[in-house]
């Protein structure tokens, strides 16, 4: 069954993103690339969480901005 919840699908976004780098042959580049992928996939998340706490529009606006960038970070 395919997760539809936004939280959920991000969290299963990292957690495929952790397998992936996992898998990757343990080249400087691919360790260096690979973290950031953990961060910023990681990331997305926590800020889609964070928008959800908002404390007005304005936040919410921001966070979600914040974790679209992340996302977008995440797929270069």
């Amino acid at each position: 069954m395919k997760p539809y919840n936004l939280e959920e699908r991000t969290f299963e976004f990292a957690r495929q993103c952790r397998l992936l780098v996992s898998k990757l042959p343990k080249t400087i580049s691919n360790i260096e690339d690979g973290k950031q992928l953990i961060r910023s996939s990681g990331s997305v998340g926590a800020n889609y969480i964070e928008a959800n706490e908002k404390l007005g529009d304005k936040d919410f606006s921001f966070r979600l901005k914040i974790a679209r960038k992340e996302a977008k970070e995440s797929a270069y």
